[in-house]
């Protein structure tokens, strides 16, 4: 919620980002960026906490003041309002609340970002589907308690699971659950769509050089360097316990986004439950993938696309990344092999020995 966020802080940061190690998608709210001295200007810099996640936003432009910081503020802090599952006052607790009831009118922001997660959902055959809401708080996963479910309530939670059963009224602007107990939840789409907002906020007012991290699963450079050179990102080595990354990568206004089973998880009778759920199954993707990174032009792709790849596993994951404009991917499976899509295999500079790319 919004009024529980984090004082702003507007301080000059000691350098440009030379890298930033990627971690999983979700709660992780550390963010990851490695700092490096260089000759220009130090940026404006803040953090907020918004949509459950720590968002530092750095603006390397001399032109940028603690207005636009404001400004920004008050943009994800409308963004959270309409988008939060936990908040009483957004939208989306709303339209959850009256499941099965009450068709729910919404902003308009709140209805395009549905529409969109609908059409993702249509688009992956229901692999990323915003109505996994039952799922998510049945597995819990990320708190402490977290077990693997009962069968029987594992897949009542399931059923509720199907995005066909979400209304939409465009006339009306209006959003209803078809059955008691459906749960919308955004949060395969959210970030990314906030990202977006910010990074358009910022080119509109001519701020074009700019790095958004969403609690380090989620970098979004706007332009490059002030003048005009890439940014350089470091990648995070899936195996988390070694603490190091696995390569870099140069990015120009651009997404990084990546999801992987090393981030929120929790272990029951020697096996890993991650984060990750099938749609189809109920439990946790268990497809011989550690992680996933997209690379895209919009963010909110890279933060929908990273899930539903990670769903469809290596080959069909690959098969459907080569047909999406503008996104590129690649795949780190258990053998430490990386997988990557035509179009980033020339990109990515190994830092570690430990891995190889798949021929």
């Amino acid at each position: 919620m919004w009024k529980h966020a984090e004082k702003i802080m507007k301080a000059a940061g000691a350098a440009l980002i030379a890298g930033a190690a990627l971690s999983g998608c979700g709660q992780d709210n550390t963010p990851r960026t490695e700092a490096a001295q260089t000759q220009q200007r130090d940026p404006l810099s803040a953090t907020f906490y918004v949509y459950d996640t720590v968002a530092t936003i750095k603006i390397y432009d001399e032109k940028a003041t603690e207005q636009n910081m404001d400004e920004i503020r008050d943009l994800l802090g409308k963004i959270d309002l309409e988008l939060s599952r936990t908040n009483p006052d957004s939208d989306l607790y709303k339209v959850n609340a009256a499941a099965g009831k009450d068709a729910i009118k919404v902003s308009q922001g709140t209805f395009d970002v549905v529409k969109l997660a609908l059409r993702y959902a249509k688009d992956t055959d229901g692999l990323l589907d915003p109505s996994i809401g039952p799922l998510i708080n049945l597995w819990d996963i990320g708190h402490e308690n977290a077990k693997v479910p009962d069968r029987n309530r594992l897949e009542a939670a399931r059923r509720l699971t199907d995005y066909r059963k979400v209304e939409l009224d465009e006339a009306a602007r209006t959003i209803k659950l078809e059955e008691p107990g459906m749960i919308l939840d955004l949060g395969s789409i959210g970030k990314g769509y906030a990202a977006d907002r910010v990074s358009a906020y910022l080119r509109d007012r001519g701020l074009n050089s700019a790095l958004i991290n969403l609690g380090g699963s989620s970098i979004i450079t706007v332009g490059g360097k002030p003048g005009g050179a890439d940014w350089n990102v470091g990648l995070q080595d899936p195996d988390k316990s070694r603490g190091s990354q696995l390569g870099t990568i140069k990015v120009n206004n651009e997404t990084i986004d990546s999801s992987g089973v090393y981030e929120r998880y929790f272990m029951q009778d020697g096996v890993r439950y991650h984060h990750i759920l099938d749609p189809r199954t109920g439990y946790p993707t268990q497809n011989g993938l550690m992680s996933l990174t997209i690379v895209s032009d919009e963010a909110t792709d890279a933060d929908a696309l990273s899930t539903a790849a990670f769903v469809m596993g290596l080959e069909d994951g690959m098969a459907y990344i080569e047909k999406q404009p503008g996104v590129e991917a690649f795949f780190v499976t258990e053998d430490n092999r990386i997988h990557a899509t035509s179009g980033l295999k020339d990109r990515i500079n190994l830092t570690s020995d430990l891995y190889r790319l798949a021929d």
